[in-house]
C-alpha cells in the first residue's frame, strides 16, 4: 500500500538488505567529468547521470561506477555522466547539454534542491522523465525518487552520540557540524539529530551549516569553537564523514583532551579507519549498491517508455527509501566488510594494523 509522505518528515522506508559489493577503485578527492559517455550497450538510449560533487568520496568511488555497470548489464544504452563540483549553475549547464545530446532520462542528484527545479521544469517541457537521486529536488514533476530515510539518518546519529555521552558520564556539550544549507537532505539529517539531542538534556554549544559539505570549512569552524569553549566539548555531531574528518583535524591540532565523541555518515574508508583508531565513534552505512542499481533499473525502464511504480511515494512521486545502518567499531565486520563494501585489507593498512588487531578486525 502506498502512503504519502511529507517532504520534511520522511518516515521509515524499506529495509533493504545490502548485496555484495566489490570495492571499486578509489577516486580519492576526485576531479569532475563534465560529460563522459560510458556503458554503451548498443540500445541507443541515452541516460544522463548528474551528480553534485566529488568532495564526498562516495559519488566517484561507488555511485557512478555502480550505476554505469548496471545500465550496461541491463542493455540500457549510453550513460552521459557529469559531476557539477558543487556548482548549481554548472549543473544546470550540464543538464541542458544532456538534453541537447538527446538524453531520454535525467537521473539528477541536485547541488541545490531549489535551483534544480529549473532543470526538472526544462526536462518536463521536453517530455524527458526525471529520477531524483539521493537528494530530493524541491519541485517540478518527478517520475521517481530514490534515497534513504534521511530523517532517520539524523535520528540514528543523534541517538548514538547521546547514548554514548550519557554512558560515559560526559558533562560537557555538543558542537553540531551540519551539512550544506543547499542540500535538502542536510536539513533532514539536522532535524532528525535535533529530535534526539534536544530532548536529551545535553547542551548544544554551537552549530554550523557547512557550505558545500567542505571538510576544510568544517575544520576552520571547529577550530574557532575550541577556542571559544575550552574544555567544554564532549561531543561533535558531524553530519558526514567529510565534516567529521575536518573536526578531527581541528581537535588534533589543538591537542583537545579528553577526546570528544564524533559522529559521521557515508561509511567512507577514511571514516571507518578513524573509527578503528578511536578518533571517530560512528558512521552511517548506506547500501549505495542498492540505491545506484535501483536508480539504473528505473532509468532504463523509463527510457524504454515503461510505467514505473514505487514501494511508497513522496508527495505523489513513486519512491524507494532505503534504511540506514549505524556502524561502530563493534560491527565493522558485520556491515561494511560482510557486504563487500571494503575488505579487511582495505581498512587495515600498516597505519591501522595494531588498532585492527585490538578490535578483532581480521
Amino acid at each position: 500500500m502506498k502512503t504519502t509522505k511529507k517532504l520534511t518528515f520522511l518516515a521509515a522506508g524499506l529495509l533493504v538488505a545490502a548485496g555484495a559489493l566489490s570495492a571499486c577503485a578509489s577516486g580519492g578527492g576526485g576531479t569532475s567529468t563534465d560529460s563522459a559517455g560510458s556503458g554503451d550497450s548498443g540500445s541507443g538510449a541515452k541516460i544522463a547521470l548528474l551528480l553534485p560533487e566529488s568532495k564526498t568520496a562516495r559519488y566517484e568511488q561507488f555511485d557512478r561506477p555502480l550505476f554505469e555497470a548496471k545500465v550496461k548489464d541491463l542493455g540500457g544504452g549510453e550513460v552521459l555522466y557529469s559531476n557539477a563540483d558543487q556548482d548549481a549553475s554548472k549543473q544546470q549547464q550540464q543538464a541542458e547539454s544532456a538534453l541537447t545530446s538527446g538524453a531520454k532520462v535525467l537521473v539528477l542528484d541536485p547541488v541545490d534542491a531549489e535551483a534544480a527545479v529549473s532543470i526538472v521544469s526544462e526536462a518536463n517541457a521536453q517530455g524527458v522523465p526525471v529520477v531524483s537521486y539521493d537528494r530530493l529536488v524541491a519541485g517540478g514533476k518527478l517520475d521517481y525518487y530514490i534515497s534513504f530515510d534521511n530523517e532517520k539518518v539524523g535520528e540514528l546519529q543523534g541517538e548514538s552520540i547521546v547514548e554514548k555521552l550519557k554512558a560515559d558520564g560526559a558533562t560537557g556539550g555538543i558542537l553540531m557540524v551540519n551539512g550544506s544549507p543547499t542540500d535538502g537532505n542536510a536539513a533532514l539529517f539536522k532535524s532528525g539529530a535535533h529530535s534526539k539531542i534536544d530532548s536529551s538534556g545535553l547542551k548544544v554549544l554551537a552549530e554550523f551549516d557547512t557550505p558545500d559539505w567542505s571538510p576544510d570549512k568544517a575544520q576552520d569552524w571547529v577550530a574557532g569553537q575550541i577556542t571559544q569553549f575550552p574544555g567544554q566539548i564532549s561531543g561533535v555531531y558531524a553530519a558526514n564523514d567529510g565534516t567529521a574528518g575536518g573536526a578531527v583535524a581541528a581537535l588534533k591540532a589543538a591537542n583537545v583532551t579528553p577526546w570528544p565523541i564524533i559522529t559521521g555518515q557515508d561509511a567512507e574508508l577514511a571514516g571507518i579507519q578513524r573509527i578503528v583508531a578511536g578518533d571517530q565513534y560512528m558512521t552511517i552505512y548506506k547500501a549505495i549498491k542498492q540505491e545506484a542499481e535501483k536508480a539504473a533499473e528505473i532509468a532504463v525502464s523509463l527510457a524504454g517508455g515503461d510505467t514505473v511504480s514505487g514501494d511508497t511515494d513522496v508527495d505523489g512521486t513513486p519512491a524507494t527509501l532505503l534504511d540506514p545502518v549505524v556502524v561502530t567499531v563493534d560491527n565493522i565486520m558485520d556491515t561494511v566488510v560482510a557486504d563487500g563494501f571494503y575488505t579487511v585489507d582495505d581498512i587495515c593498512t600498516a597505519e591501522y594494523a595494531d588498532a585492527c588487531a585490538a578490535a578483532n578486525i581480521k
